[in-house]
């Protein structure tokens, strides 16, 4: 676990002690982080589940190795299915790793420029989306736009969108949340528009081109846009704590995934595999190798470790109100990445 983390932990534990009572400290954070390192993934994974969560996913590719699969808990709590290594899995924002090659590969292209500003690309939201004029594309991928998080809407969760229409609304006629370029803030309201200017830009589909332009060239076969493109009994439920019904049905619109499929695209990520010439430099320009996804039931994380030359997927399938679940998350991959990497040290010894 990095200091940062350790710090974060420290701080949610003392901000809820002090706003309530003992009673209310998630002790279970604590507990998860003092606990005695397990020596194996799958007892990490074990004692995820005995944390709370209903499912968790692991797969692991370190170099030179075949890649390792670990499962546990439930893929349909209700029909009692264990959890699938190989299931499908709404990986959330992760999906924006995909869309900002897409970007990287179409401006090495020439069909679409980082310079070029929403105004000149969505000339219908000027004066419906503050400073239009200045926000550029390259602001957009890096999430130094301004533009408002269409979640963070009051209304959002009171009354959820159904169309894409509707869920921009959400990001529309409100103050910039800051100048354009003059701080971060991440908004998925920036990935909707880039994936809509995607789409007038090719005339269809974004997520046909990253099928054809970055899943087939490197083999992927379990990746796919959205809900409608998969046998849903292949999906991982998702499960929100005090809410009985299953939430794997709620089309969101973003990628699913296999577990493996995520590490073997992140390894071309960060490797360059997934890259033709010239366009890498583009991408880390404007873009970051990790990611991490959330989304009402699901949450994931993606990652290439350098030091150790080895890719870690995690997938969960429980999120909660208080939101200390995402922590309890960090806290299980980071020590399931040191189970990794003192395996690693004591096989090369």
């Amino acid at each position: 676990m990095s200091k940062e983390q350790t710090k974060r932990i420290l701080r949610i534990v003392f901000i809820i002690a002090s706003i309530s009572s003992l009673y209310f400290v998630p002790w279970i954070l604590v507990k998860a982080w003092i606990l005695p390192l397990p020596d194996t993934v799958q007892e990490q994974l074990n004692e995820g589940i005995d944390h709370g969560f209903d499912g968790m996913i692991i797969y692991v590719d370190q170099a030179g190795k075949p890649p390792e699969f670990y499962a546990s808990g439930w893929h349909d709590r209700k029909k009692k299915i264990p959890a699938d290594p190989h299931a499908l899995f709404k990986i959330a924002s992760i999906t924006k790793l995909y869309v900002a090659v897409a970007t990287a590969k179409l401006v090495k292209a020439k069909r679409l420029s980082l310079d070029k500003t929403l105004a000149d690309y969505f000339p219908e939201l000027v004066g419906r989306i503050e400073n239009a004029e200045r926000i550029t594309l390259r602001m957009m991928v890096q999430h130094r736009s301004g533009i408002p998080n269409f979640v963070d809407h009051p209304d959002y969760w009171k009354n959820p969108p159904t169309t894409k229409q509707e869920t921009l609304d959400y990001a529309l006629d409100l103050p910039a949340d800051f100048e354009p370029g003059e701080d971060y803030g991440y908004s998925n309201t920036n990935y909707m528009l880039i994936s809509d200017l995607i789409d007038k830009v090719l005339g269809y589909s974004h997520q046909q081109y990253i099928k054809e332009e970055i899943l087939m060239p490197i083999g992927l076969k379990n990746t796919y846009g959205s809900l409608n493109e998969v046998n849903i009994d292949d999906v991982m439920s998702g499960y929100y704590v005090g809410y009985e019904e299953d939430l794997k049905t709620e089309n969101t619109g973003l990628m699913l995934a296999t577990a493996e499929d995520v590490g073997i695209f992140l390894r071309a990520l960060n490797d360059g595999s997934v890259f033709n010439e010239g366009e890498q430099e583009i991408y880390s320009s404007i873009y970051v190798y990790k990611h991490t996804g959330l989304l009402v039931g699901y949450q994931s994380i993606a990652e290439y470790h350098k030091d150790i030359d080895t890719v870690v997927i995690q997938f969960n399938n429980t999120t909660n109100f208080d939101g200390y679940d995402w922590n309890l998350a960090e806290i299980i991959y980071s020590r399931i990445v040191k189970i990794v990497s003192r395996k690693k040290a004591h096989d090369e010894v």
